[in-house]
């Protein structure tokens, strides 16, 4: 079977920060824990919906629309720092992820838009 970094790194972020989510609702805290909800999974699942493009543009599009999700969970998981709802410790680790899978992002869109030409 072929190895799915990028696939296997956004569903382990995606599971990560569904438990943060569990934590901070117990928290009482929603706002941001729905929108990071949102935006996490949803790296995961257009990386999915990636393998199964209908074309180079459709997987390229998939790609990006992940790669914006990510910096979105990047984002809010600061906001989650800087407003004490999470540690350093969680932060750093769960950002690593992200930083990560932007790369990796990166990297297969720019190789998927120099085949189009």
């Amino acid at each position: 079977m072929k190895e799915d970094k990028l696939g296997d790194l956004s569903m382990e972020l995606s599971v990560d920060i569904l438990k943060l989510v569990k934590e901070l609702r117990s928290k009482h805290e929603t706002i941001i824990s729905n929108q990071i909800g949102r935006s996490a999974t949803s790296v995961c699942a257009n990386i999915a919906e990636s393998k199964y493009a209908h074309g180079r543009a459709d997987f390229i599009a998939k790609l990006e629309i992940s790669l914006k999700e990510c910096n979105e969970t990047s984002k809010w998981l600061e906001m989650l720092l800087k407003s004490g709802y999470i540690d350093e410790t969680v932060y750093i680790s769960l950002n690593k992820k992200c930083s990560t899978i932007r790369f990796l992002l990166v990297k297969s869109v720019t190789t998927a838009k120099s085949k189009l030409k």
